[in-house]
């Protein structure tokens, strides 16, 4: 495990301060040697529950050293409702609970390149307090202050939304999460899978036929470039975060589970209305986006604790949230197979049981799993298969030895993310009606469009597969639902993360390409424009082959018949490592685009991969091995009731928002102050 420095360090060199523009960052978001989390320009939902950290920094050297190195232990927090006629009061009497101990600590950070060149680290010394579990009922303006160094104060304004409807639309929210996609990837998408004539498609994804379309804008809060764990925190809490940070606002301590939390919305949603949770993905379910929905911690590699967090809701400070989730299906065996992966070294299997939860490993065990209990279905080691690879290369299943029981045989039997969907419908619809019907919200995410999985590795067809199958997944729930008589009860949203500055510029003769003699000759196969022509993918039922094409058995409507015509896509994204490029589906599994070089050299073209295509220079630090994420703006598609809201252009907090005022999770109580604490 790294230690808490590096990790810091880690965080920082991705981001960029706002007021510094600098590469490093002392702490996220704290400019000044006083810090307050929640900082500046925070947003709450009236009577969500979140904690409230106070830092006060002491540089020991570098350009900020500051009083020897000695922080102010004698700091104050006053908060006050902008309006209320008494005035600010000490954080401990607005709360009404009692005043935190203080806490004391030292990291170190390197200030920029030339420090981490030179090996000298800044120290900085800490004196901090943490008050835990309060909220805020009353909407309005709220502005809350730290003093310390005597004459110094930082200064942070709150937002307490009031609710833009009075009432609660919608009885269940289904929320899937496209992992990375874009529109530009959609694009591609919908033309390998549906027919074109004369430039008119004949048929369209489901995404083109939702009833609202917005816009939201991906910024984390203190770097322009986000992950998928600060981007999912702000999609569930309505709070923005740090790179690899979940649901809580990254501190300097050198604990990650102790960083000042905020409630999400399926503990809001467990809490206030009593209702039901469940989470699909096509991951490790205790990857970013999965792990998002209940998980609080700086550090999302802390895969042991968030398992236990799905199975017994937030131990730490006994937060008030949830008691566990309903349905959890995805990959990740390891975590819960007794040894060093999971938490504390326990059988999760065996935990997860003893709790009432029907346990299944492969495809038919999930279709004959009882509607009427919890379920965990966890489908393979780390990530599950590929569409792809789960419906066209199915060779590529065998020789992984990645069967979630751990016997190392192969995982043969994987449920895709429609089936897994399907399944958690009817589960959560089923408990839902018999327990007074409270309502259900259920996240179902396509994770390995992006993520750190195919687009990150350049892998744009299984990529593309894996979107389509989420278009899928999202035709036949809406079909679903309708058949269960629940479509008019539930909000359907559907968005991405973040994107990975994916695009198609032309298209490619794959024969020409794969056999010409020289790099250079290669590029020629590229065609732009007019030479670029029509798609080779889309074949009608019932056409012969041509061309050379191989026709693999159909794999259903709104799939390319065939995955490797002659006239393929070129396409690609703007940061990549060095590698070679054919346009092709790898045949044998994902891409491995770079590997290790020698002598210190950083990442190089694997020579097993696509040794037929032309060599690409890269855009990113050779010590990069694969793609990452870019700046882009992604899509938001909603049905339902409530699903109007989701109409603009907002940022990714305000999706939080949108899906709470839906389900009616404001609460209000009758206090001295505006503020409680719990």
């Amino acid at each position: 495990m790294l230690s808490f420095g590096v990790k810091l360090l880690a965080l920082a060199a991705l981001g960029g301060n706002a007021a510094y523009a600098q590469t490093f960052q002392r702490l996220g978001t704290c400019p000044t040697l006083g810090c307050v989390f929640p900082p500046d320009q925070a947003d709450f939902m009236p009577g969500q529950v979140f904690d409230v950290r106070v830092e006060i920094h002491a540089p020991l050297n570098g350009s900020e050293a500051f009083n020897n190195g000695a922080p102010d232990e004698k700091f104050s927090l006053t908060i006050q409702r902008v309006g209320d006629r008494a005035g600010p009061k000490l954080a401990r009497d607005f709360w009404k609970c009692p005043e935190p101990g203080l806490e004391k600590w030292t990291f170190n950070y390197f200030e920029d390149l030339f420090a981490q060149d030179a090996k000298t680290p800044t120290v900085v010394n800490v004196a901090s307090k943490a008050y835990r579990q309060v909220a805020l009922y009353t909407p309005g303006e709220y502005i809350a202050t730290v003093h310390y160094y005597n004459t110094q104060k930082t200064v942070a304004h709150w937002t307490v939304r009031k609710p833009t409807t009075p009432r609660r639309k919608a009885k269940n929210v289904l929320f899937f999460i496209g992992d990375g996609m874009t529109i530009s990837m959609q694009t591609a998408a919908r033309l390998i899978a549906h027919k074109s004539v004369n430039g008119k498609y004949q048929s369209l994804l489901q995404l083109d036929q939702m009833d609202n379309l917005g816009h939201q804008m991906t910024h984390s809060i203190d770097s322009f470039i986000t992950d998928s764990a600060n981007s999912a925190t702000a999609l569930n809490t309505g709070h923005k975060s740090s790179v690899n940070a979940l649901n809580v606002y990254a501190d300097s301590s050198p604990d990650p589970q102790d960083d000042p939390k905020v409630e999400t919305l399926a503990e809001m949603f467990r809490r206030v209305k009593n209702g039901l949770i469940g989470i699909v993905t096509t991951a490790f379910v205790a990857d970013a986006t999965p792990a998002a929905i209940v998980a609080h911690t700086r550090d999302r590699d802390q895969a042991g604790p968030i398992i236990d967090t799905f199975l017994r809701g937030e131990q730490n400070y006994s937060w008030p949230g949830v008691r566990g989730v309903d349905v959890l299906f995805g990959g990740g065996a390891e975590n819960f197979l007794p040894g060093a992966a999971s938490f504390e070294g326990k059988d999760y299997y065996a935990e997860f049981a003893k709790a009432g939860y029907s346990v299944v490993h492969d495809n038919a065990g999930l279709q004959k799993i009882d509607k009427r209990k919890k379920a965990l279905g966890i489908f393979s080691v780390s990530n599950m298969a590929k569409w792809v690879d789960r419906k066209v290369k199915t060779q590529n299943l065998k020789g992984q030895q990645n069967s979630p029981t751990g016997d190392k045989t192969d995982a043969l039997d994987q449920p895709g993310l429609k089936e897994m969907t399907l399944k958690a419908i009817d589960i959560l619809h089923a408990r839902s009606k018999a327990d007074k019907n409270q309502g259900w919200y259920l996240m179902s995410e396509a994770a390995s469009i992006g993520e750190y999985k195919m687009m990150h590795v350049l892998d744009y067809h299984r990529a593309l597969g894996e979107l389509l199958e989420l278009d899928d997944a999202v035709r036949a729930s809406i079909a679903h639902l309708k058949k269960l008589g629940i479509y008019d009860d539930t909000l359907i949203v559907v968005t991405a993360d973040h994107g990975h500055g994916f695009d198609v510029f032309g298209g490619v003769d794959t024969q020409y390409l794969h056999t010409a003699a020289s790099d250079r000759q290669k590029r020629g196969a590229v065609g732009n424009y007019i030479n670029s022509g029509l798609s080779g993918y889309t074949v009608a039922p019932g056409t012969a082959p041509t061309n050379n094409t191989v026709v693999i058995g159909a794999q259903g409507a709104n799939f390319p018949v065939q995955w490797d015509p002659r006239y393929s896509l070129a396409a690609g994204v703007v940061a990549f490592p060095d590698h070679r490029e054919n346009y092709t589906t790898a045949p044998n599994g994902p891409r491995l685009p770079a590997v290790k070089g020698q002598n210190g050299e950083g990442y190089v073209p694997n020579p097993a991969d696509a040794q037929d295509g032309f060599g690409l220079t890269g855009t990113l630090p050779t010590n990069a091995a694969q793609g990452v994420h870019s700046l882009t703006d992604v899509a938001v598609y909603a049905n339902g009731p409530g699903s109007e809201a989701f109409r603009g252009v907002y940022n990714n907090v305000d999706i939080f928002f949108k899906m709470a005022d839906a389900l009616g999770l404001a609460t209000y109580k009758n206090t001295t102050s505006s503020g409680h604490w719990h």
